[in-house]
């Protein structure tokens, strides 16, 4: 196949409302865990953006992402709002492990430092995310995104907003 040729890629995923009504019924830890064992499909954006969550602790998430060139943005580097958004899922779901059943949370606020660029040749990326002050309103959490080596990417910190039925 030609460099010149034309790309293409096909997104599939399941509906999302299913899901979302069973995590209704679980705690954060409890719906993470069944993502990762396969009992519920995963949310939309991590099929269209190639995330996986690989592991889920009280207090702590890491998703994997391998670069592609899918992912390149005009300066034919992975545009900073794919690192943007993996940083903003691990520390949102890091938050997510430390609520009850029933219980959401929104980003009030992220902010992302952008420390390397990343490539399609730069290998699988691991993003950790972790809870550094819990909360009942706010929960405070940190991010770093990195390279097969370790190499930090990216990082971010963010407060979430605990959402309360």
């Amino acid at each position: 196949m030609s460099s010149d040729a034309p790309r293409s890629r096909t997104v599939e995923w399941e509906d999302p409302a299913p899901p979302l009504a069973a995590s209704r019924a679980m705690d954060g830890l409890t719906y993470l865990r069944a993502l990762i064992a396969g009992e519920l499909p995963p949310p939309p954006i991590a099929r269209l953006l190639d995330f996986t969550l690989v592991s889920a602790e009280p207090g702590e998430a890491v998703f994997e992402c391998e670069p592609r060139e899918f992912h390149y943005n005009v300066l034919g580097v992975v545009h900073g709002g794919v690192a943007c958004t993996l940083l903003d899922t691990v520390v949102g779901c890091a938050a997510h492990t430390t609520l009850p059943a029933g219980v959401g949370y929104t980003s009030i606020d992220l902010t992302v430092s952008y420390l390397r660029p990343i490539l399609s040749t730069t290998g699988m990326l691991r993003a950790r995310g972790r809870v550094v002050k819990g909360g009942s309103r706010v929960i405070f959490a940190e991010g770093v995104l990195e390279d097969a080596s370790g190499t930090a990417l990216a990082t971010a910190t963010s407060s979430l907003l605990v959402l309360r039925p």
